[in-house]
This record gives C-alpha cells, sequence and structure tokens, in this order.
C-alpha cells in the first residue's frame, strides 16, 4: 500500500472515532433545556410542568395558568415553602390535636406570616370523600410551628390544607392525614341548586353551567325558615367565604368576593373552573354569632360541550353533622 493511501486510511478513522465520541457525549450530556423537562410529568394539558416553571410565577407574583404548571393544593411544597406535619396518622377522636410547621428554603421554620383574610393562617381539613369538612384558624407557638384542634371522629383519610401568605406570595401547601377506624366512604352528592345549614338555614345556589377554563359567578342566598336574610355579619372581611376543590385530586381553587361586606342580596363570588368534571363548593357565612357551613356540587362542562339546564336538582343535602366552621 502506498504512503498516500495509508494516510487517508489513518484520517477515515480518526473521523469516524470523532463522530462516535460526539454520540456519546450528546447522550451523556443533555440539553439543558430537556434536563428540566421530566417524561410522564406533564400536566392536564399536555405540558410538561416543573418546579423551575412554578418557582417562577410564585416569584412573578400570581399563580401559574392551567397547561404551565400544578393548581394550588396538589404539593406538599411550592415556591420554596414545604408543609411539615408533625404526624401523618391519628386516633379518631373529636378533638385530635394537629401540629405542623412551614420550612423556607434554607430548611428553617418559617416565623412570619402575612395576614391575609384578616388571619395569618387558615388550616382546611375535610376528607377526601368531602366529608366532615373544617376551616381551622391554628394557633402559631413560640418555635413557630402551628397547632389546631381538629374533630377527627369520623374514620378515613383526610386531605389538609395550609393556605397562607409569605412575602407577598398566597400559597397553598397540602397533605394526607390518616384517622384509623372503621371507614365507609360516601359518594359525591348530585348537583344541587339547594343545600341545608342546619338549624332551619338553607342556602340556593344561582348559577350558570360552569365551563372550564372560564370564570362563572356564583350567588348564594340565604334563607331561616323560609324567610330571606336581610344580611349576615361579616366572616374572615367579607360576607362569606367559598372553598372549591376538584374531585379526584382535591386541586384548591381560588375564588373571589365580589362586592363589600355588609351590603344587600346574595354573596357573590368568581369560581374559576380549570378543567371539565366535578367540584365540591363549600360556602361559609356568618349569623347571629355563628359560622354555617354549606355544600354544592358543580359540574364544568368542556368549552365545546352544550349547556345542561337539567343539571341542577334540589337537594336538600346537609354537609355531615360534624362539618364545622370556625
Amino acid at each position: 500500500m502506498s504512503a498516500a493511501a495509508r494516510i487517508a486510511m489513518f484520517a477515515a478513522l480518526l473521523a469516524a472515532i470523532f463522530a462516535a465520541a460526539s454520540v456519546a457525549g450528546a447522550k451523556l450530556e443533555p440539553s439543558v433545556s430537556s434536563s428540566r423537562e421530566h417524561p410522564g410529568d406533564e400536566d392536564m394539558n399536555g405540558h410538561a410542568t416543573t418546579t423551575e416553571t412554578i418557582d417562577q410565577h410564585a416569584e412573578a407574583g400570581h399563580e401559574p395558568k392551567v397547561g404551565e404548571a400544578m393548581l394550588p393544593g396538589l404539593a406538599v411544597a411550592r415556591a420554596g415553602y414545604q408543609l411539615v406535619p408533625q404526624q401523618t396518622e391519628l386516633p379518631s377522636a373529636p378533638d385530635a390535636g394537629y401540629r405542623f410547621r412551614i420550612v423556607g428554603a434554607d430548611g428553617e421554620t418559617v416565623q412570619d406570616f402575612d395576614t391575609e383574610h384578616e388571619r395569618r393562617m387558615h388550616l382546611i381539613v375535610v376528607r377526601r370523600d368531602f366529608h366532615n369538612f373544617q376551616h381551622l384558624h391554628p394557633e402559631q407557638l413560640a418555635d413557630g410551628s402551628w397547632a389546631a384542634e381538629a374533630d377527627l371522629d369520623q374514620a378515613g383519610v383526610y386531605r389538609v390544607f395550609a393556605d397562607f401568605a409569605a412575602e407577598g406570595q398566597s400559597l397553598t401547601l397540602a397533605s394526607d392525614l390518616f384517622v384509623a377506624g372503621p371507614f365507609e366512604p360516601k359518594p359525591l352528592a348530585a348537583p344541587s341548586s339547594t343545600a341545608a345549614a342546619s338549624d332551619g338555614y338553607e342556602v340556593t345556589l344561582d348559577s350558570a353551567t360552569p365551563r372550564a377554563g372560564a370564570a362563572t359567578q356564583a350567588r348564594f342566598s340565604i334563607s331561616r325558615a323560609g324567610e330571606a336574610l336581610d344580611s349576615v355579619e361579616p366572616y374572615l372581611g367579607a360576607d362569606g367565604h367559598l372553598v372549591a376543590l376538584r374531585e379526584h385530586d382535591q386541586a384548591f381553587l381560588h375564588t373571589h368576593p365580589e362586592g363589600e361586606p355588609g351590603g344587600p342580596g346574595p354573596i357573590s363570588f368568581q369560581v374559576h373552573y380549570p378543567t371539565a368534571g366535578r367540584y365540591r363548593l363549600f360556602l361559609q357565612f356568618k349569623h347571629r354569632g355563628e359560622v354555617r357551613t354549606a355544600a354544592f356540587t358543580q359540574e364544568a362542562i368542556g368549552t365545546g360541550a352544550k349547556a345542561d339546564a337539567g343539571t341542577q336538582t334540589d337537594d336538600h343535602d346537609e354537609v355531615g353533622e360534624a362539618d364545622h366552621g370556625h
């Protein structure tokens, strides 16, 4: 073989070696954009969701849009904050003690919180079948942890939501709580335009058919023994407080009251339903010094579906003998 032929063969071999090394390097060192996406970790619209995406939106001071990141109440940690419960199992008791901390990105217990809805911390406790709903206002202890007393006389799996604001950010973190004992889950009540709130109180819901991805006005009128109430007492800075949870995963919907407290007429909210499906709404109002709760089921339809005027039924479904407002 001539010298020229040997040189050409050696050059071709070097080119093949460099090409193989480039392919191996690409496999070992993926691009920055691909390393931030986790296959299979997608939101309900099929877009990749990442911790970076969630934190960027939180740092910008607004909730991420549907399709960009998870909804509130689905995670135990978010935007540099984490809910750390002292216990995840409790015995069945009507006065069970529940302790938890909010931990910052530095691993230290957060001490300072903003006042939101007249409180520095709201604790929502509800069984995963939407029964035994409780809205508690825990006490902050000297070490920065929080303590509350919950009625856990009914066994089952509960979802506990810590709803708070810190450094100008509003957050809802959640964790499961297991209460041992015989448990028989109850089905979700059908959509209804009326609900009882105990002691002769009845609440009527006036709402257009909710549509996924859009805000829907929900107007609640309250009566007692058949007589409409002229007014209610302010509760948490408004005429009422509304918690809305999505069926199956219990995503926590932020709702916005309309009007100033003390005004006449129905208690009105704007509710944003992120996806089609069923939701449980818990309205709390205050009258004669006592906070009462009425629960409703609403079903949101897809953007292309036609509204069915017959989806609402009159169902005097009690929230439950152990459901509370505080």
